[in-house]
């Protein structure tokens, strides 16, 4: 599947998937229709309700197919059809680590009933023995560093919460709204999956490419990708995003635009303003070592170039 890496493929990701000769996937995320009415470029998302499980487990089956022995599989799914989901990757012999709760604001408001603000994402692997988890690259600072200065805190600091509610669904006044695409994913999401299920130079699946936000992650994360669409509208938009993206300059004479990723991907996960970091001593020295934890690369990160990155972030 050489042909496919590192591009973004107009076409059915069943019949793509299924010309494979052998696993190429280290990671896949996928963001399927939901089958609650969206009307996307090309489909429309309200079939039969048995219609839509069969063909879950048809696409399903070709993920798991291209799946490496040690890879890992994310599936984001509405209430309707998570037990659905959960049952077809059982009987396809994948295996369930997390349950994962993704909680945002901006949620869609109801009048019959209260108002949806949660997304299943489910994380699979092929060998519960075997599997790619990077736990520096997605631990954050715990109260007990933060808050409480307990000496009982561990100094790498903790793992994230099966829920997440750090990342906010991309509206429509968001800066990295793209505008053509009715259900994009936040980048700082997809960067915390692609962090903690691959390596740099890993292949990252997206069977659902949308706006092409898996693919973007990857790619800043230094990982290949390879994109899958069915809609020619939205797999050109999404090769535009990607273009623009690569075409970027590092903004920052500190750090380049790998570590500036993660410098930006920490600081959605704390929770905590630029600005306060920057003045705060001893909160600015905690978050250099978390973000040199994260990094993993030996190099030594100076207060002052985390700050002056920190500050070109607020700006």
């Amino acid at each position: 599947m050489q042909k496919l890496l590192n591009k973004i493929t107009c076409g059915d990701c069943i019949k793509i998937l299924d010309k494979a000769r052998k696993p190429f996937a280290d990671l896949i995320f996928a963001d399927p229709p939901f089958n609650i009415g969206y009307k996307y470029d090309k489909y429309h998302d309200n079939v039969k309700s048995k219609n839509y499980i069969a063909w879950t487990k048809d696409w399903i089956a070709a993920c798991r197919k291209v799946l490496k022995p040690h890879g890992s599989f994310y599936i984001a799914i509405g209430d309707e059809y998570a037990a659905n989901v959960k049952i077809i990757a059982d009987e396809l012999g994948l295996f369930m680590r997390n349950w994962i709760i993704w909680h945002y604001t901006f949620g869609q408001q109801m009048k019959r009933k209260f108002a949806r603000s949660h997304t299943h994402i489910f994380y699979f692997v092929n060998d519960t023995n075997k599997f790619t988890f990077n736990d520096l690259a997605v631990r954050v600072p715990s109260d007990r560093q933060l808050i409480y200065n307990d000496k009982r805190a561990n100094p790498v600091g903790k793992m994230p919460d099966d829920v997440w509610h750090e990342y906010s669904r991309v509206c429509g006044t968001f800066k990295e709204r793209t505008g053509w695409h009715p259900c994009q994913m936040p980048e700082s999401l997809l960067k915390r999956i692609i962090s903690a299920s691959s390596n740099p130079g890993d292949c990252v699946l997206d069977p659902f490419c949308g706006s092409g936000t898996t693919a973007a992650a990857a790619y800043q994360l230094g990982r290949s990708y390879v994109g899958l669409e069915i809609s020619q509208e939205y797999v050109e938009n999404a090769r535009q995003r990607l273009s623009r993206l690569k075409k970027q300059q590092p903004a920052n004479p500190f750090l380049n635009n790998t570590e500036i990723n993660e410098l930006k991907r920490l600081l959605s996960d704390i929770k905590k303003p630029a600005k306060q970091i920057t003045e705060d001593k001893k909160l600015l020295e905690l978050f250099a070592k978390q973000f040199a934890l994260r990094m993993n690369n030996h190099k030594r990160y100076g207060i002052v170039e985390i700050a002056a990155a920190l500050e070109d972030i607020a700006d």
